[in-house]
């Protein structure tokens, strides 16, 4: 019946009975895998891993109490009805546990900083001696970064690494502004700010100076670097990541 199906859906005689007989070889292949899978172990094999082979009817009780043990809600139709349809695991599954994510807290925002005064000196600390140590740090701080400072070092190099150096703790001097009243001030730099340098001078002064329309010196053991204001008007931890560009002349 299944040739003649075969043959009315348009297949050959020839085709038809090759797939008829490719059918029936797997099918047979199946059944022999099945028989294989299912027998009984030997008794040789079973006093060698010391298993006691049990009858057709006993295996099929053990199966059954087994699985009412595993399943004890389900009833025995419900057994049934599992083992007809899909594999039942029978180890214990562990449920993934979700990893709950990290919230990272929100930090202060610029008005709290203000409220809570975070950023102001006060006047008991706006000592120049008080800030000489850190003045020193730095000083071996920019030896380190520019590799000693050598007299045959090249200029340019050290005016790259100075431009994205962290200026805490240097001695600027204003030399050139477009207002008169900050030519002159030298001091410690305790606090950089995007716009600002807050600077502590020598008669114990607190002193905010403008980046933008100032040119500021700083001088290292015997290199005195020029640094124009207007053109580093970033944060610190900007400033160390930003690419500046040469330029042959430069306005206030």
């Amino acid at each position: 019946r299944v040739r003649s199906l075969l043959v009315d859906g348009g297949r050959s005689e020839d085709a038809a009975l090759d797939l008829l007989c490719s059918l029936e070889g797997g099918l047979a292949k199946r059944v022999n895998m099945e028989s294989v899978l299912y027998n009984q172990l030997p008794h040789q094999t079973a006093k060698l891993m010391n298993v006691q082979p049990q009858k057709p009817k006993e295996a099929d009780a053990f199966v059954k109490a087994f699985l009412k043990r595993s399943l004890p809600k389900k009833s025995e139709e419900a057994i049934e009805d599992i083992l007809t349809r899909k594999a039942v695991p029978l180890e214990h599954l562990h449920k993934r546990r979700r990893r709950a994510r990290k919230t990272r807290g929100k930090g202060l925002s610029a008005k709290q900083r203000r409220e809570m005064r975070l950023f102001e000196i006060k006047p008991e600390h706006q000592r120049y001696e008080m800030f000489l140590p850190l003045h020193e740090l730095w000083k071996q701080y920019i030896r380190d970064l520019c590799n000693g400072l050598k007299p045959e070092a090249q200029p340019q190099m050290i005016q790259t690494k100075l431009l994205k150096a962290d200026l805490h703790g240097a001695l600027l001097t204003v030399t050139k502004s477009k207002c008169p009243s900050y030519v002159g001030i030298t001091g410690i730099v305790v606090q950089e700010m995007k716009h600002v340098f807050k600077i502590v001078t020598k008669e114990d002064q607190l002193k905010v100076v403008p980046k933008l329309n100032n040119v500021f010196s700083m001088e290292i053991d015997g290199f005195v670097s020029y640094i124009f204001g207007s053109k580093i008007q970033f944060r610190a931890s900007e400033r160390s990541a930003k690419k500046f560009k040469a330029k042959g002349t430069i306005d206030l």
